[in-house]
């Protein structure tokens, strides 16, 4: 009898036991199958992007069955600036931004310039993935005039001669604004920006003709430097370590990209002879030129096709005996000072990091 209660019991359980995957069965069909419906549905969505001046105009119609999740619906990190429920049942959601927010993305292409977004449909929250993605650009002809933001740092380095004023400065790493600070770690970038201000002039090609590195701010006979460019804008270093001219965005601007070394002092202070020239005659005294190392030869950084006048680079070379136009033989000139700048080892800032820590722990009232 016992045995017989038994066996009865154990059946109603296993009866139980398989309605109950049955309903779950049923549930996750039907959570599959609601997701694979909205999926198709935000699939289908209809997206019309209109570019403005520095904004952009984003409608994005759905269907009925996504207007419950409207605050789903993202453009970058901007929920809709504006949204409403159609007659037919469908949602439009509207979003209305510039530039400058929802964390577009902005890249410069040889001429032309690509703001980058894109819209997604977020049914969960961070860092769930979003279900759907439309990619937004909205792509512009580069103003001729247009420079890096940075390009005007909003102080002036020094006045030089024809009431040019000159500027040099150090840039962060992604060469977006002045860097906020002078200490830079052994072997990391070191983008060294200069540039003189045209107001009223023709338009102006700026060079470094000689850099060197040196330990103090004032150069005296006999003082210890480092050559960086020389022998009319020929950038030395280049040949030894991965330095470079970047491509300009502006005549009248120059970057010069340095990976920091071990100069043979801590305290370092770049000096260089910046020259203003006619951007269409160059010559050998009047050039910018730095070493590819992949094609063995040295390259004029404004026009690759006239790199012959950077041969000399190697010997010695002359200067230019007619005259530029409207400039004298040799053209205003000024020389610059940036400094100083604090090469440091990366176990000295691990060693300056793990004293600061012991230090707020001793002391509290440093935290």
């Amino acid at each position: 009898m016992v045995e017989v209660i038994k066996q009865e019991v154990h059946k109603a359980c296993w009866s139980q036991c398989v309605q109950d995957c049955l309903v779950m069965g049923t549930h996750l069909y039907l959570d599959l199958l609601v997701l694979a419906v909205f999926a198709m549905t935000v699939a289908n969505a209809d997206i019309n992007v209109v570019c403005a001046n520095n904004s952009v105009r984003v409608t994005w119609r759905v269907n009925a069955e996504l207007v419950p999740y409207a605050a789903r619906l993202f453009l970058g990190n901007c929920m809709a600036s504006q949204w409403k429920v159609l007659p037919s049942g469908e949602g439009e959601a509207q979003f209305n931004y510039t530039f400058s927010e929802c964390k577009f993305t902005k890249m410069v292409k040889g001429k032309r310039i690509f703001y980058q977004n894109e819209m997604s449909y977020r049914p969960q929250t961070k860092p769930n993935p979003p279900d759907f993605v439309h990619p937004i650009e909205c792509v512009y002809r580069r103003p001729k005039d247009w420079i890096p933001r940075f390009v005007n740092p909003g102080y002036v380095v020094s006045e030089g001669h024809g009431r040019l004023v000159f500027h040099m400065a150090l840039l962060n790493e992604e060469l977006s604004s002045i860097a906020k600070t002078n200490i830079i770690p052994l072997g990391s970038p070191m983008p060294i920006w200069a540039a003189v201000e045209q107001k009223s002039h023709q338009p102006l090609l700026l060079l470094m003709e000689e850099c060197v590195a040196a330990p103090t701010a004032e150069l005296r006979p006999g003082s210890q430097v480092y050559p960086i460019i020389g022998n009319k804008g020929c950038l030395l270093e280049s040949k030894k370590e991965n330095s470079m001219f970047l491509p300009r965005y502006h005549s009248s601007s120059i970057i010069l990209y340095l990976q920091s070394f071990n100069f043979g002092f801590r305290e370092v202070y770049i000096h260089c002879k910046l020259a203003v020239w006619d951007p269409q005659n160059f010559a050998e005294s009047k050039k910018a030129c730095h070493y590819i190392k992949g094609t063995n030869r040295w390259e004029l950084l404004d026009d690759p096709s006239r790199s012959s006048l950077c041969n000399c680079c190697d010997l010695s070379c002359k200067s230019r005996s007619r005259r530029g136009v409207e400039w004298a033989s040799d053209g205003p000139s000024h020389n610059s000072v940036l400094g100083p700048l604090i090469i440091v080892d990366q176990s000295d800032l691990r060693d300056s990091d793990t004293m600061m820590e012991s230090a707020t722990t001793a002391d509290p009232q440093l935290k």
